[in-house]
């Protein structure tokens, strides 16, 4: 029952960077490339009806997290409380950026509140790609010091960096140069994912502009994909051990290219939604190629005295998790209802529906 609930999670956090961070990617690109209020404009327009809902995956994937498997829940939102309010506020951010913005038509007021927004999503991207950095790399369960555990064995705590900045010492901090690489690759996946979003729902005359955009990006994006499964084997012995003992799983790193190589043809798409697609691709197949390279861990323990948490050791009494499939199946009719009127009603371009002006 534990791993129904694990594949559940995962696909509520899959859904989540796929539709929150083509949010994200179209605030950093409302921060660097809209230069002139009609692309502004165009922006917003283009994610406007959906930011909103979009968030709610996280909120639902946090409850989940919270039912299922609460000593997880417990142990990461200690752990990594630091960082957990420097995003909610950043969320806060970036939705009152939005909100805000157009209640007021002044230059000040408004370039003001575009910072917010674009600054927000930006910070926002780096550090969930960090966040995923944490997990594959591993914490100080324990907070095990000369060989000795000083707290429960599930507890940590971690600063936002340590001395040395590195991701092996045994003092861990949030960033470190491992977890600032995700956080980078995140940054540059969903600007590619975002400005091929605003592609596939406006004719803003930004389009031409950001499909070079993400032609250029994506020989960044593939030489950090490169370097970050070299540098790989320093946190991991044996990352790719998942892959060889069960051989299907190459399909996610085949997907996972498959949307790397199909973002080069971004110029030649005859259809706007095809770069949206292979950038879903990616960013589907490279997050399920990180967590099946790590699974049956959830956070793996960097010290030698404390268990890794695993779907197993951290997972609610079988009961409670059975009681809770019922009311799951309900909640997901209901959310999939919505999501398919709303996309239905906002389907095709945007440029004609406002958002923010007051």
């Amino acid at each position: 029952m534990e791993y129904f609930w694990y594949i559940i999670l995962v696909a509520m956090l899959a859904v989540y960077v796929v539709l929150d961070g083509y949010d994200f990617g179209a605030g950093i690109i409302h921060l660097f490339f809209a230069k002139t209020e009609k692309d502004k404009k165009a922006i917003t327009n283009a994610i406007g009806p959906f930011w909103d809902a979009n968030e709610v995956w996280l909120i639902a994937a946090g409850g989940v997290l919270f039912f299922a498997f609460p000593t997880l829940y417990a142990s990461s939102f200690s752990g990594f409380y630091l960082p957990l309010m420097m995003v909610l506020w950043l969320l806060i951010f970036r939705a009152i950026g939005l909100e805000l913005r157009g209640q007021i038509h002044h230059p000040m007021w408004e370039a003001i509140w575009d910072k917010a927004f674009g600054i927000a999503s930006l910070l926002l991207a780096l550090f969930f790609g960090a966040a995923l950095g944490n997990v594959v790399r591993g914490v100080n369960l324990g907070m095990v010091e000369n060989g000795v555990a000083t707290q429960e064995a599930h507890y940590f705590f971690l600063p936002l960096w340590n001395e040395s900045f590195s991701p092996q010492a045994e003092h861990l901090g949030i960033i470190d140069w491992f977890t600032l690489m995700l956080g980078v690759i995140a940054v540059v996946a969903l600007t590619i994912h975002g400005a091929n979003w605003i592609i596939f729902k406006t004719n803003s005359e930004l389009n031409t502009k950001l499909k070079d955009v993400v032609f250029k990006l994506n020989f960044v994006l593939f030489a950090l994909v490169i370097a970050s499964l070299l540098i790989w084997h320093i946190i991991e012995p044996q990352p790719f051990h998942n892959f060889i003992q069960y051989p299907f799983l190459w399909v996610l790193p085949a997907i996972t290219f498959t949307g790397l190589f199909g973002l080069f043809k971004v110029k030649s798409f005859k259809k706007d939604g095809y770069g949206f697609l292979f950038s879903t691709l990616f960013l589907l197949g490279g997050l399920s190629s990180t967590v099946a390279s790590i699974f049956p861990k959830l956070l793996p323990s960097t010290n030698e005295i404390n268990p890794s948490l695993t779907v197993e050791n951290v997972a609610a009494h079988e009961y409670g998790l059975s009681m809770g499939m019922s009311w799951f199946f309900v909640a997901l009719v209901l959310v999939l209802i919505y999501m398919v009127v709303q996309y239905r009603v906002f389907k095709g371009k945007m440029d004609d529906v406002g958002y923010g002006e007051h």
